[in-house]
Parts: structure tokens; C-alpha cells; sequence
């Protein structure tokens, strides 16, 4: 069987994720010309620290949204760190400094600093992939995610992020309450929005973050491993993390699966190889898998492309 449920008109994401070296781009970039050839406007995007986008497609993608088809609306887009780092300076900045110069005399450079903080690029990262997707400028977004401990993280940041904004809501509230006795000693800088204000705005985008990434018809998580040890274990680490996070995956694709041995190593990578995929079948009885088998050839181009695509979809 092919990929299921992820075509739908409903569906504005796919996250594609996996260990490195498994054949995440390859992948949704083969799912997201799938979408393209379909009549869909389509933006592949990939997070991860060393992309390959424009290694697959032959076509120079970077930190700007560029045509990646005549024949088709497929888009391409490969964001690094600094850009997100940018992105969120520009569309947050202001408020940090708002916060901090409430309370210290402090440069603006400070908001670099601030940027640097755990956790700031992969909710930043979150929040400008779903303002992609509700800008309406495409159908759908495939996202190209970082290896799987990268993304693991980023899909649990909102949940955190939440948290600690409940947190430094209560540490607010005490401290305000502390400073109103001490208001006539003490010189505010005047026009500040509240604490409380700025603070609503960040926990409501994060409420927006994980309703968003946990809506089965919006969202759809796409899982790429490889019929080996490791492959399969970070696969249960991941498919574990996802549920405990209420987040869905529907279809496991299992690459470079042998398909005819034709001499002794084939032979003998074919069998371990079928322990790993047996081993999967029994584990994920309620999940899709999907068979990729291994090629003689590289994946670079369209048509190579198109071939995987075919492959993923069961498509004639």
C-alpha cells in the first residue's frame, strides 16, 4: 500500500522526519512534487543544518521562497538558523526589549542575546512555518525537518513554552505585587504595555502552535527510517515521543529495502533486512508502511524524482 491520508484538501502540513541519512529530503520532495503534479501549489521547505534541496531538484534554493517547476507551482525553500534568528529578532525584538527595559538599563543588543536562549529558534521555527501555511499562499507546505532529536525537541517546545509562561505569569504577579508598595520610590519608564500583556501574546501564539501541530486534518507527520538497528530504534523513540505528544503518524517509510538478491551480499543484507521489517510489521500493526526499495541510481532531478514519487503512491 502507498501513502494514505495525506492528499486530502484538509491537509495544509506534512512534517517529514527521520534519523539522518535515511532519506528525508528524498522523500518530501518526491511527496511534494506528488502534490504539485496534482494540480496543488506547493512549498517544500527544509530546516535541516545542512539541506539538499537544491542538490535533488538542480535548481539554486536558498533563504528565499524561488520556483523550483515551469511545469508545475512547486516552491522551494531552505532556511538556516541566522534566518530564523532574523525572523523572530524582527517579529519579536521590540516586545523583548520592551520586557527587559521595564526593569534594567539595557542596550538593545540585548535582544541577541536573548536570542541565543535554548529553545528560541525551534519555537520561532514552529511559528513561521504555520504563518506560511494560514498566509494561503500555498495549498500546502512538506517540511523537510531536521534530524529526528532536533525535531523531537522543537514539537515539544510549544507544550514547554506554555509552561514556563504560566510560571513567569505567577513570578510576575508576585513581583508587581511587591513593587506597588514600592511604587513612590521607585522611577518606571512610562508607555510600557503590561507585563501581562506581552507575556498573553506569547503564550497565545504557542496555544496556536500546539493546536495547530496536534490537528489531525490540518497537520500530517510522515516517518522515514531504514530496515537497520538504528533506524528502527530511533523510529520507536520518535513514534513514542509523538504519541506522548498527541501527535498522529499515519505512514512509516521504510527506504533502501532490497528488493532481488542477486549475489551474497544481497543475499545476506536482504536477510538481516527482513528481521528489521518483520520486527517494524509487528510493531506498528495500526500504521502504514510503506516499502522503498533501494535503486542503482541517485535521486537528482525530476524525473528521478517523479520515479520515488510513483513509488511512495503506488502511482502507475
Amino acid at each position: 500500500m502507498g501513502l494514505v491520508n495525506i492528499t486530502g484538501k484538509d491537509v495544509k502540513l506534512i512534517m517529514v522526519g527521520g534519523k539522518g541519512g535515511v532519506g528525508k529530503t528524498t522523500c518530501a520532495s518526491a511527496v511534494a512534487l506528488k502534490l504539485a503534479m496534482d494540480g496543488r501549489r506547493v512549498l517544500v521547505i527544509s530546516s535541516d543544518p545542512t539541506p539538499s534541496l537544491s542538490d535533488i531538484f538542480e535548481v539554486s534554493i536558498g533563504s528565499e521562497e524561488v520556483k523550483i517547476s515551469d511545469r508545475y507551482e512547486l516552491y522551494g525553500l531552505e532556511i538556516s538558523s541566522d534566518v530564523v534568528l532574523a525572523k523572530w529578532k524582527e517579529r519579536f525584538g521590540d516586545e523583548i526589549y520592551e520586557v527587559i527595559s521595564s526593569f534594567a538599563n539595557v542596550d538593545y543588543d540585548f535582544v541577541d542575546y536573548v536570542g541565543t536562549a535554548p529553545g528560541i529558534e525551534e519555537e520561532y521555527m514552529l511559528s513561521f512555518i504555520i504563518e506560511l501555511v494560514e498566509s494561503g499562499k500555498y495549498d500546502i507546505v512538506v517540511w523537510d525537518t531536521a534530524p529526528a532529536g532536533h525535531t523531537l525537541r522543537l514539537l515539544r517546545l510549544p507544550h514547554l513554552f506554555l509552561k514556563h509562561m504560566e510560571a513567569a505569569t505567577k513570578f510576575y504577579m508576585n513581583m508587581y505585587a511587591y513593587l506597588e508598595r514600592l511604587k513612590d520610590a521607585v522611577r518606571f519608564k512610562a508607555s510600557k504595555r503590561s507585563l501581562l500583556e506581552i507575556i498573553g501574546s506569547w503564550e497565545a501564539l504557542s496555544e496556536r502552535i500546539v493546536e495547530f501541530i496536534r490537528d489531525e486534518k490540518l497537520t500530517k507527520y510522515l516517518i522515514i527510517t531504514i530496515p537497520e538497528a538504528l533506524g528502527v530504534k530511533l523510529t520507536e523513540r520518535v513514534i513514542a515521543e509523538f504519541k506522548e505528544n498527541m501527535l498522529k503518524v499515519e505512514n512509516i517509510v521504510v527506504n533502501y529495502v532490497v528488493k532481488e538478491a542477486d549475489c551474497e551480499f544481497h543475499k545476506m543484507r536482504k536477510a538481516m533486512q527482513q528481521h528489521y521489517l518483520d520486527l517494524l510489521a509487528n510493531t506498528y500493526r495500526d500504521t502504514n508502511l510503506v516499502i522503498l526499495n533501494l535503486t542503482p541510481w541517485e535521486v537528482k532531478g525530476m524525473d528521478r524524482i517523479a520515479g520515488i514519487s510513483q513509488a511512495l503512491f503506488l502511482t502507475p
